[in-house]
């Protein structure tokens, strides 16, 4: 597995386990494996006290047997004992009152072993006279009438054994169990994650401004689809509430155009008709100009509802950006010379072609240039630039201007919004409606293209980078 494939897996099985049905199962898996645990280390402690008891009992019923025989008898059961003894498990000794051996497969007796009739644990077992030496062990040692001393041992063996068994069962069931479990909760969370899929797939053109989508909804009818039943209720209300503002927007902007038009037309007349020397020609001016303003604003207004309109992606097409741009230079090239504003055009050699609607491209690019011109200071510099990058080309303006502050640079691209060096218009050398860059961002939402706002190389002026990139 390569480095790259590495953190790729970590990612995918980090996601799976974020679900709720991961979780669901590692928390099961995790209580599953706690009370197995437990269960099974109650099982092996309960099962090694009962072996216990039961070697316990074997060795106090062979020690009073053997206890009980007379003296002379003891040699030949203790050699009973040891025929009998098919897997060697016992061991024993027989002393006499100075602790030397009589008989019996221990030599020697075990120290830690005291003759007061008890059953004792051996841990380290007891050596044999052969040369093995026994494992863990319980042994009792008792004392008889001349003062002779009867050592039984028997090695834990069995118990051990059985203690493996039920570990080695426990190890087989934990992992027939969990592995399963985990398969099945891997599975689980690729379903969940499928739907989860889906239903972002839809939600992407809705944050584009298609409300007319829909969160899909299975057959299953489960909470997902519930919750997406609900999502989809509340886009029908939204869509409609949308609709209705905008219709009252739109109707608005439309409406008072025509009176405006008519009063504008019965101001001109009116200019017309008054005589030059006449003081009330400039207000009459003044009002002629005011109501250029109020209709510059409403088309620009009604412009922005027809962008807003995702029926108008239909009419794409392939469209050359440098045509587009040498075209735009060629059209404000006048405007920046009058100003005596240096106005520069780089292109690459070959500039990928886009999929959108030419003239709303030179619409934006257009706005782009006419704001960047308003602002920028006579002798100043403004770069027409593109550059075409992995993803797709990327416009840039940049001038030599005063610059949009950090927190202002998302605001700019809402309708009627300034600068706060133009909220003052009697003060700004720019006056304007704040509707242009809103136009701009219509445009660039309609193309699902994005539209960055930055510092101009050095800290002086704007970089408006469009980036004709589609987002995924």
């Amino acid at each position: 597995m390569t480095r790259l494939e590495t953190p790729l897996l970590a990612s995918l099985l980090s996601e799976r386990w974020r679900s709720s049905a991961g979780r669901l199962i590692l928390l099961y898996g995790a209580f599953f494996l706690a009370w197995t645990v437990l269960l099974i280390a109650m099982i092996d402690w309960q099962t090694y006290r009962y072996l216990e008891h039961v070697v316990d009992e074997i060795l106090e019923q062979r020690v009073a047997y053997l206890s009980a025989l007379d003296r002379d008898k003891l040699p030949g059961a203790l050699a009973m004992t040891a025929a009998i003894d098919l897997r060697g498990v016992m061991s024993f000794g027989l002393f006499d009152a100075d602790g030397r051996y009589l008989a019996g497969n221990i030599d020697k007796q075990p120290l830690e072993l005291p003759a007061d009739g008890a059953i004792h644990a051996l841990a380290n077992g007891v050596a044999r006279i052969d040369g093995d030496r026994t494992g863990p062990s319980r042994g009792v040692s008792v004392r008889i009438g001349d003062g002779s001393r009867i050592v039984l041992v028997r090695t834990m063996t069995v118990i051990d054994r059985v203690d493996i068994i039920i570990r080695n069962g426990f190890t087989w069931a934990l992992s027939l169990t969990l592995i399963p479990g985990l398969l099945g909760g891997f599975l689980l969370a690729r379903g969940s994650l499928k739907r989860v899929r889906r239903i972002e797939t839809s939600v992407m053109p809705i944050m584009r401004g298609d409300l007319g989508t829909r969160l899909p909804i299975s057959e299953r009818r489960d909470e997902v689809d519930m919750l997406s039943s609900i999502v989809n209720r509340m886009l029908d209300r939204i869509e409609t509430l949308l609709e209705e503002v905008k219709s009252v927007s739109d109707n608005i902007a439309h409406d008072l155009r025509t009176p405006l038009t008519r009063l504008r037309a019965q101001l001109y007349r009116l200019q017309r008709d008054t005589p030059q020397d006449d003081t009330r020609g400039t207000t009459i001016e003044r009002c002629i100009a005011d109501t250029d303003n109020l209709l510059d604003r409403f088309r620009a207004l009604l412009r922005i509802s027809e962008l807003e309109d995702i029926r108008r992606r239909a009419g794409f097409g392939e469209v050359d950006l440098r045509e587009k741009l040498q075209r735009v230079h060629e059209l404000f090239s006048p405007v920046a010379e009058d100003k005596r504003i240096v106005f520069t055009l780089e292109l690459p050699a070959e500039l990928t072609t886009v999929l959108a609607d030419g003239d709303l491209l030179f619409e934006a690019i257009s706005n782009l240039l006419d704001n960047a011109i308003k602002f920028t200071p006579t002798h100043g510099r403004i770069a027409l630039q593109a550059v075409d990058e992995k993803a797709g080309p990327r416009i840039d303006v940049i001038d030599s201007g005063p610059g949009i502050p950090a927190a202002e640079r998302e605001a700019v691209l809402q309708r009627f919004y300034r600068t706060k060096l133009c909220r003052n218009e009697h003060e700004c050398e720019a006056p304007g409606f704040g509707l242009g860059l809103s136009i701009v961002a219509a445009i660039i939402k309609l193309h699902d293209y994005r539209i960055e706002i930055a510092d101009a190389d050095g800290g002086t002026g704007t970089r408006m980078s469009l980036y004709c990139q589609p987002s995924a």
